[in-house]
């Protein structure tokens, strides 16, 4: 026995809203990104920390001589 697949034909009746729904998200995103992504990549700079050396008194003379406890 033979099988029949009977497909629906297309319908015409459909609009191209998301289509251009779509187009115009991504148009506004691009502009987004250009309006604050490209300033902020720009001035990206690593930051400096001032961390004031430490200052370390060295004696001229050490006394090395050890006295044993009595």
């Amino acid at each position: 026995m033979t099988t029949i697949v009977n497909s629906p034909s297309p319908s015409n009746d459909s609009s191209n809203g998301g289509l251009i729904l779509g187009i115009f998200v991504l148009i506004v995103l691009g502009l987004v990104f250009f309006y604050y992504g490209i300033p902020a990549l720009k001035n990206l700079r690593p930051v400096e920390i001032n961390i004031p050396a430490p200052e370390i008194n060295v004696p001229n003379e050490i006394d090395v001589n050890v006295k044993p406890a009595e």
